[in-house]
């Protein structure tokens, strides 16, 4: 089981596994981010957290090319240890994420989504054992992110949670699918990881070709 260091977050936790792992596989592995090796995710994460004018173009499509420039930008001026040793690090001392209760509240699911985007891009990956704790802070998360994920779809979106959670009402609609996992198997669906997520779909054949037809994430 994952388990937290004395005074650790789960955010910094994650964090942490991350940073391990990168190092470990090298900066040329794949992910679950399309596009992008192991190289390009660490830069993403430096400059998410070092460089403020990333952060339109993470959330507004116009933008995204700017964002895109800065983290092609941070990606070729740092070795590839150097950036895991920034990602380990976190946010600087003027960024809000600094603080430890912001930096749970803003990067615990973000360093979360990217860790088993690696993990479960290599051939021999297995689920984590995740604490009690960090699997509820999950299903709570996808009562926010699991409306936006699924804010598109055609169908209503029920999800229901086989560790425990019980179930969220994602999107209302008189066809509904259900879709059952584990939280953070959930959340990783909501985040458009569809095809690494063990989650089962229930519901009649219509409504799911047309809930998976549609686009999801965020």
């Amino acid at each position: 089981m994952v388990r937290l260091t004395p005074q650790e977050r789960y955010a910094q936790q994650e964090r942490r596994e991350l940073s391990d792992l990168l190092l470990e596989l090298g900066p040329d592995q794949p992910t679950l981010c399309t596009g992008w090796t192991t190289r390009d995710l660490a830069a993403h994460l430096v400059a998410r957290d070092r460089k403020p004018q990333t952060l339109p173009g993470l959330a507004i499509p116009q933008l995204h090319k700017v964002t895109e420039r800065v983290e092609r930008a941070t990606r070729e001026s740092h070795s590839y240890e150097d950036l895991v040793a920034l990602v380990r690090k976190g946010a600087p001392v003027w960024h809000p994420a600094h603080l430890s209760l912001v930096d749970e509240l803003l990067n615990h699911v973000e360093y979360f989504v990217h860790n088993e985007d690696v993990r479960r891009a290599q051939p021999d990956w297995k689920q984590r054992d995740l604490d009690t704790a960090e699997r509820d802070r999950l299903w709570k998360a996808l009562k926010v992110v699991g409306k936006i994920g699924f804010r598109r779809s055609p169908v209503g979106v029920v999800a229901e949670c086989t560790d425990g959670g019980g179930r969220l009402v994602l999107r209302s609609g008189g066809r509904q699918v259900v879709l059952a996992g584990a939280a953070p198997e959930l959340l990783l669906y909501a985040f458009n990881r569809r095809e690494q997520a063990a989650v089962d779909i229930r519901g009649d054949e219509a409504a799911i070709a047309d809930f998976r037809a549609a686009p999801s994430g965020l």
